[in-house]
């Protein structure tokens, strides 16, 4: 690792490693639609459609409420020194995120207007949501 780490920088092995983290994730995002049945999937592909950003800091999610129109994708991106966070829907429920490293993102792709209320996995203090409008 240290090899890869001089060959890249600092930077490119934590784009290494989250573009990792995402194909192995995929198959469990997929699973994370809402219960409506609606064609919310994740989407590791950001030029589908407007991206809108919820930043980790603090232990909070800024904002704490994104209203965004469905076919957007969010990335939350985990701006902390130390810590590490995750996304978990808790209405409609879906599976907990993959963790997220400072300086990584997760991303997921809303396609069925709704509000879909979420907290971070190991920090279930912190609370967010998504309102999708048509």
């Amino acid at each position: 690792m240290h090899t890869a780490h001089r060959r890249c920088g600092p930077h490119g092995l934590a784009l290494a490693r989250a573009a990792l983290a995402l194909v192995a994730l995929a198959p469990a995002l997929a699973l994370a639609q809402p219960a409506t049945g609606g064609g919310a999937a994740a989407s590791a592909a950001t030029g589908n459609g407007p991206v809108a950003e919820v930043l980790i800091l603090d232990y909070k999610f800024t904002p704490p409420v994104l209203t965004v129109r469905a076919g957007t994708t969010v990335r939350w991106l985990n701006q902390e020194k130390r810590t590490t966070h995750s996304v978990q829907f808790t209405h409609p429920p879906a599976p907990e995120g993959e963790r997220m490293f400072p300086g990584e993102s997760w991303l997921r792709r809303f396609d069925t207007p709704g509000r879909y209320e979420y907290t971070c996995g190991p920090h279930p203090e912190m609370k967010g949501r998504i309102d999708v409008t048509p």
